[in-house]
């Protein structure tokens, strides 16, 4: 194996540089497992990072594995496959080491000193341990809490890696069979965000779902986002047409009336699971019948349960998912 240091100020925590040395190979064998599973017995090689929490607008000094076990409690069922759980825990963990070097100790503008927060909306969900409790009760605590304790200790310190650094490891719930290119959905084009299959969704309860709207509150979605949008309401199956889809499946361009909007916009404006939809029109409704839950980039979570349902690796999972990446050790994990 080959080593690199990352000295990077970004990863300065209290008063102490933490020095990352990053271990990359083409195949890497995670730690071995621990009798107990449990976080603390990692503690002497994790560190600490900043975590803003949005209930109490304070922020938090969590060890980066301890945090990492709350956000997978967060983002998937635990009642997913041992190999899901540990492919969400290495995404979720890249994801915050990419936040640490891209914004330093500045933090995110939302969250001055604070690299990432406990919101989905722009970071990662995370749970307190109170509310993880409150959430599941005593039995799932039981059942539950100590497999994704695994999950997290079998890969501590593992993150992603493409030419030697942290990639943007975007995920969401349900592709509908085929993931997108990261500049269909994004501003950037990212190597490692190319548009897969992902065939193994069935169990997915957001795979297709549907919303109906009526007419009239359909136009008045679209004229707060377009004041002059017109549209001939007696042809309604006329004025709708998709021009475009991107190559995952989502609406790239489709007009209405007047206009054209974007898939996501459509989204955006009717709260859509996903910008990857059809239309059709009634008497007095419109019906959006969509595929998938999510943006659509990067890694399916149930699209990552179906894989290692089949028999996939975490390795496996992620290497499908995100295109041309390395799997590497942060040093402060080195037994």
């Amino acid at each position: 194996m080959k080593g690199i240091f990352f000295t990077c100020i970004s990863i300065l925590v209290a008063t102490l540089l933490i020095p990352l040395l990053i271990i990359t190979s083409c195949h890497m064998e995670a730690p071995q497992r621990k009798d107990s599973h449990k976080i603390e017995e990692i503690r002497e090689s994790d560190f600490k990072i900043n975590v803003y929490n949005h209930e109490t607008k304070e922020i938090m000094e969590m060890y980066l594995e301890e945090y990492i076990s709350q956000v997978v409690a967060a983002e998937v069922p635990a009642s997913f496959e041992l190999e899901a759980l540990k492919s969400q825990a290495v995404a979720a963990r890249t994801f915050t080491l990419w936040r640490i070097m891209s914004l330093g100790k500045e933090g995110h503008p939302s969250h001055p000193s604070a690299p990432v927060c406990t919101s989905h909306t722009h970071c990662q969900e995370c749970l307190s341990m109170d509310e993880i409790k409150e959430r599941h009760g005593k039995v799932w605590m039981s059942m539950y809490w100590p497999k994704i304790q695994e999950a997290v200790t079998e890969t501590a310190g593992i993150i992603m890696t493409y030419n030697m650094d942290p990639i943007e490891p975007l995920y969401h719930s349900t592709s509908g069979g085929k993931t997108e290119n990261s500049e269909d959905v994004f501003a950037s084009a990212l190597p490692y965000l190319r548009s897969v299959s992902s065939p193994y969704e069935e169990r997915s309860p957001v795979l297709i779902d549907e919303k109906e709207i009526t007419i009239k509150e359909f136009i008045k979605g679209l004229k707060g986002k377009e004041k002059d949008f017109q549209i001939k309401e007696k042809d309604m199956k006329g004025e709708i047409k998709i021009i475009e889809r991107n190559t995952g499946g989502s609406i790239k361009n489709i007009k209405i009336g007047n206009k054209n909007f974007t898939g996501s916009e459509i989204r955006s404006i009717f709260q859509l699971r996903s910008a990857d939809f059809t239309v059709d029109i009634g008497k007095n409704t419109i019906t959006f019948v969509t595929r998938g839950y999510g943006h659509g980039v990067g890694m399916s979570q149930w699209g990552a349960n179906g894989m290692a349902e089949k028999g996939k690796d975490y390795e496996e999972i992620l290497k499908h998912y995100y295109q041309g990446i390395t799997l590497s050790k942060l040093a402060s994990h080195r037994k």
